[in-house]
């Protein structure tokens, strides 16, 4: 099984998480932001991962450094769970909608880090979450796990739907490109021979 513990403490946030690529979708996530609890978790089912993930962080100051340093330490448990890569899809993409809302996102891990993210979010907070954030979320995530992401929100109405589409594409997409192909199980999915 493909699994990965990270452990990150700064003056921050102390973050502790487990990940199990080839799970099942259980989830066991404290952040102190419920709405971001909430969409690791829709990730995590859709994904088929086992996540556990706590995060405190420096909240009484504002919610930027819990969420960018749980995309990090999200990025570095799929970085270390998958190893050198061998074997796995690489690319993955899904399209979900969400009631009104549709999302699409597609990721490729081949090692070099790129975001583009367009989510509509038309508010300053979904729940207890600062919308903003978001993206620091994903470009934390990107950097760390060596991933190019591309997270577009095609149309919708609901903020919560919007983000939630997204969240969802985000886990489906990743499991596919987690996912392991049997003729490639002993080559790495790239022509340069390295990822």
């Amino acid at each position: 099984m493909r699994h990965a513990v990270i452990e990150r403490n700064t003056k921050e946030t102390q973050i502790r998480g487990s990940l199990s690529i080839d799970g099942t979708g259980r989830y066991q996530i404290s952040t102190g932001i419920r709405f971001l609890d909430h969409m690791l978790e829709l990730f995590t089912k859709h994904g088929a991962f086992d996540l556990d993930l706590t995060a405190h962080g420096d909240l009484d100051v504002d919610q930027h450094h819990t969420v960018e340093d749980t995309g990090i330490v999200l990025g570095e448990l799929f970085a270390k769970a998958l190893g050198d890569r061998r074997g796995i899809n690489r690319c993955g993409y899904f399209v979900q909608p969400m009631d009104e809302s549709l999302g699409v996102v597609a990721v490729d891990l081949g090692g070099r880090p790129a975001l583009v993210f367009d989510h509509q979010v038309t508010v300053v907070h979904v729940g207890d979450l600062q919308t903003e954030l978001l993206e620091d979320f994903f470009s934390g995530f990107t950097q760390h796990a060596g991933a190019n992401l591309h997270a577009k929100l095609l149309y919708g109405r609901s903020n919560h739907h919007k983000i939630e589409a997204i969240f969802k594409c985000f886990g489906r997409a990743m499991r596919y490109a987690c996912s392991t192909d049997e003729r490639m199980k002993d080559l790495l999915p790239s022509t340069k021979g390295l990822l």
